[in-house]
């Protein structure tokens, strides 16, 4: 069995630093099994994504400590665990591959969530130019079974330099284009999860490599993007 829910839910009831110095150890105890796990995930997600191969377990986690700066939330912890596994590091503005642990609503997910202005301009131009292959990508029947469709926050009418009736134009409207599928807890708490995420990132490999190819600055011969 695995201890993160149990940890998890302790905290959600006890956020604050107090109660984190006086559990430290039980922090820590659930951490390293956080971090064996990652190492599970990370040796096999680097048949997918070589470039992880340079990436260590800790490189993959999101630290607990909330930045309560700007929030009115001023809880100094997250009451989730969050894994990310980006050929660019965390901080990076390509695709990845996430998983979330919280009771109640864990999820693995994919892609980018709220790029940059700039970033969102290729990925649009590459929808707009290859929205075909996203739609037969969508429409995998393996794809389709375990995420439904692709998916993230919308605005509410067209972008700029695009036609409402444009073909492609649900996926132009999106603000973060990403994929995701629930964990169950009974899931987390058995580690099938690591198997699950697994086969969910290799179902949405492709999807990422659509997106990564949109955002690469590659030049042609004319030092056009």
């Amino acid at each position: 069995m695995r201890p993160y829910l149990e940890f998890l839910s302790a905290l959600a009831e006890n956020n604050h630093k107090d109660w984190m110095d006086a559990n430290k150890k039980w922090y820590l105890e659930t951490r390293e099994t956080l971090l064996e796990d990652v190492a599970l995930m990370l040796k096999q997600i680097t048949e997918l994504e070589p470039a992880l191969a340079a990436f260590k377990p800790k490189d993959c986690i999101f630290r607990q400590n909330r930045d309560i700066r700007f929030s009115a939330n001023k809880d100094p912890y997250k009451t989730n665990f969050g894994i990310y596994f980006a050929p660019g590091g965390k901080k990076s503005p390509g695709p990845g591959y996430y998983v979330q642990i919280q009771p109640g609503n864990s999820f693995i997910a994919g892609g980018i969530w709220m790029p940059e202005a700039d970033t969102l301009k290729k990925i649009r131009k590459e929808i707009d130019y290859s929205g075909a292959e996203l739609v037969q990508i969508e429409n995998e029947p393996q794809f389709k079974q375990l995420f439904a469709k692709i998916d993230g926050e919308k605005l509410k009418t067209s972008p700029r330099d695009y036609d409402s009736d444009h073909p492609y134009i649900e996926y132009l409207k999106l603000k973060s284009i990403t994929v995701s599928h629930p964990i169950s807890d009974k899931a987390v708490d058995s580690g099938v999860f690591i198997q699950f995420a697994l086969d969910g990132f290799r179902r949405m490999k492709p999807f990422n490599d659509f997106l990564a190819r949109a955002i690469e600055e590659v030049e042609d011969g004319s030092g056009i993007l």
